[in-house]
């Protein structure tokens, strides 16, 4: 039986509120549930999922990760957006809430890098359509800095990404 996608993660953090802030203003996630100051669970703006995100605080004192400085863990989620105009969109915000980290061409992936109030990396993305996967995308792995407006160029802002390769061909 095999694993269709992701349906949630959870994350402790120092401050809910300000978690939860950051999650909303940035990437559009709404409160589904909550208990104040101790816990959140948020819903991402295009889904119908139960909740997507789900924050748990842990203090003010509480350390930053070591992981993969002197721990294994989670390096980051990735989230995927519908469109490079939706991508474009959240990069705006996230220069804007001083978040982004790095962006890169992964060929057949266009990836924003961002840290959240309490440091934690998550990527935004938006994938090739497996229609216009070519050969050379395939093979090119190696990461490159990302043009967003090259792309745009050449895809459009509003071909939807990642069909037929993370969701279903249309029929």
């Amino acid at each position: 039986m095999p694993i269709q996608r992701l349906n949630h993660a959870v994350l402790y953090v120092r401050d809910v509120t300000k978690a939860v802030a950051f999650y909303g203003d940035v990437l559009g996630f709404k409160i589904v549930m909550e208990m104040p100051g101790q816990a959140a669970f948020l819903q991402a703006a295009g889904s119908t999922n139960d909740h997507d995100l789900g924050l748990f605080a842990m203090g003010a004192q509480a350390a930053d990760s070591p992981a993969g400085s002197s721990a294994v863990g989670l390096y980051h989620l990735a989230w995927e957006v519908d469109t490079l105009g939706e991508l474009r969109a959240i990069r705006a915000r996230l220069v804007q809430h001083g978040a982004l980290v790095g962006e890169s061409d992964h060929g057949t992936t266009k990836a924003l890098y961002a840290r959240d109030v309490d440091g934690i990396e998550f990527e935004v993305c938006w994938l090739v359509p497996a229609d216009r996967l070519t050969d050379q995308l395939r093979a090119d792995k190696a990461a490159r800095p990302l043009d967003l407006d090259a792309e745009v160029d050449s895809y459009g802002a509003d071909l939807r990404g990642g069909i037929g390769v993370s969701v279903p061909a249309l029929g």
